[in-house]
């Protein structure tokens, strides 16, 4: 016998057109058992494993680290799939797929980057029931798997640029806390990996592509982010630069590392000999970059968003942004009121919308109500008899609660006009409960005050990778130490004379700091 749970997930209908002589002889099921057991204020850690579950966005797996995404999540991640996909293409860069497994000789053969990447390499050692002579590396990245090709086809100034991106997945295995979304064995992600005949071809595509991971987070995951430039300690392993978008989950006063768009410069090129005959007819070796964002970028929206009853969704990313639930009377004619839903579920379908009625009849609408709470759905339609006689629906938001009344002429425009507020409202929240956690600070005192108080700290800095180890010694501990987040591109203005907030030697920029995922 299914569980309510599986009850629930498969049986809305868009059509509605039940029988309702049936209706009146199966039991309505009234108690939700939905509510979540932990609160976000309280236990973060579980109320977010809790959310994810009930929500139906992931199912625990029995290799840990690994989850399987359902199709709630993996419509999310389609959405800003389709988004990107097409803006990328606008840029010239075309896509392309390299193989799973890396060879060890490859794998080994750029030095600083496969240290980076060391513990978190698996392998795979047998075939069947014999042991391989050679072992197979999968993927923690693709550097080493597709330059040793780009070698191969980068002849002569005119095969650059070589722009390609593959949407795939990567296993990392080396971690001590598994997360669905934010640390998990595998996951998925797009890599782009670029090559050019200058560097200023290079630098001008790194911030392109941050800005497009920056409209992800912000225009459809209503996730404010920071865009900057990593430290030479935080930077991608072999890189010459590394930039990212960086969130910060204010509950628990830990920064996210969103996405990254690295420079890489020239130091592939010069293991993997990427050279090029320039149009002098001279020898030179191209500058590289390589850019990705992953399955992570969820996790951070529903830990930002998330509330005690469950998911909140953004309208643009929502797989279903309306949910139409028939509120049934005694003595009313509730084929009246299946059929205005019916015909509320045509009327948005036919404007673009995503949308369904949930005409289940073995369950209340308080119970509907909840379910579809949980889920996160942005907007939900109430009609009941109150509402055909007075030609109206009621309409109930999920980020806040509010209810308001909208006339059936006006239902299409009513309701995209709601979609949009509630797209704006939840990025503005969230600036707001972001910008309340930043603190700036100049003394040391200072630093550990606002660490202690889950603070996302904007510090003087001298720059030095000596200081950065020196904080993050000083600052371990059973919730981990302090590091650099990003030093933002909008800087503030350094007064001539600013002492770093940790080595009192002369500042040479504003860096954020905190804890991180």
């Amino acid at each position: 016998m299914a569980n309510d749970k599986e009850v629930a997930h498969g049986a809305s209908s868009k059509k509605p057109n039940p029988n309702p002589k049936n209706a009146k002889k199966k039991e309505v099921k009234k108690e939700t058992g939905l509510g979540l057991s932990n609160k976000k204020d309280e236990n973060f850690g579980d109320w977010y494993s809790e959310v994810v579950v009930n929500a139906e966005m992931i199912e625990y797996y029995d290799i840990s680290g690994c989850y399987i995404l359902r199709p709630w999540a993996i419509s999310i991640w389609e959405t800003m799939q389709v988004f990107f996909d097409a803006e990328i293409k606008k840029m010239k860069i075309k896509n392309c797929y390299f193989p799973l497994f890396v060879s060890p000789g490859v794998l080994q053969k750029e030095k600083d980057h496969i240290e980076g990447f060391a513990p978190e390499v698996a392998w795979v050692t047998k075939s069947g029931d014999s042991d391989l002579d050679v072992h197979i590396a999968i993927r923690p990245t693709s550097e080493t798997v597709m330059y040793p090709y780009y070698s191969k086809w980068i002849r002569g100034h005119r095969d650059l640029p070589l722009r390609l991106n593959q949407w795939c997945n990567v296993v990392r295995w080396e971690f001590s806390n598994p997360t669905p979304f934010i640390r998990s064995r595998e996951f998925l992600w797009q890599e782009g990996h670029t090559a050019f005949a200058t560097q200023q071809e290079a630098d001008k595509e790194v911030l392109e592509i941050l800005e497009l991971y920056r409209r992800i987070y912000e225009e459809f995951l209503a996730v404010p982010v920071i865009k900057g430039k990593k430290s030479e300690m935080e930077k991608f392993a072999g890189g010459l630069y590394t930039t990212s978008v960086e969130a910060f989950i204010p509950n628990v006063g830990r920064g996210v590392q969103g996405a990254t768009s690295h420079c890489l410069g020239q130091n592939f090129a010069k293991m993997f000999e990427i050279n090029y005959e320039n149009e002098k007819g001279e020898k030179a070796m191209v500058w590289q970059n390589s850019w990705a964002y992953s399955t992570r970028t969820i996790g951070v929206m529903v830990m930002v968003h998330g509330d005690d009853k469950g998911l909140v969704l953004p309208p643009k990313v929502a797989s279903l942004q309306v949910i139409v639930i028939p509120v049934p009377y005694k003595d009313v004619d509730m084929q009246a009121i299946y059929q205005a839903c019916s015909s509320t579920v045509n009327a948005l379908e036919e404007a673009g919308f995503r949308v369904e009625a949930d005409i289940r009849d073995n369950y209340s609408p308080g119970w509907k109500y909840s379910h579809w709470e949980m889920k996160g759905v942005p907007l939900r339609i109430e009609i009941g008899p109150k509402d055909l006689a007075n030609k109206q629906v009621r309409v109930v938001r999920r980020d806040n609660g509010a209810k308001k009344d909208i006339s059936m002429d006006g239902l299409v425009d009513g309701v995209k006009n709601l979609l949009s507020e509630i797209q704006e409202s939840m990025l503005n929240a969230a600036i707001q409960k972001r910008d309340a956690c930043i603190e700036k600070v100049t003394t040391w005192d200072e630093f550990v005050i606002a660490l202690n108080k889950k603070k996302l700290i904007l510090a003087p800095w001298c720059d030095e990778e000596d200081v950065e180890k020196d904080v993050k010694a000083r600052t371990k501990g059973e919730t981990g130490a302090a590091k650099t987040l990003c030093t933002p591109f909008d800087q503030p203005d350094l007064p001539e004379g600013t002492l770093c907030f940790a080595s009192g030697k002369p500042a040479k920029k504003w860096t954020y700091w905190g804890r991180s995922y």
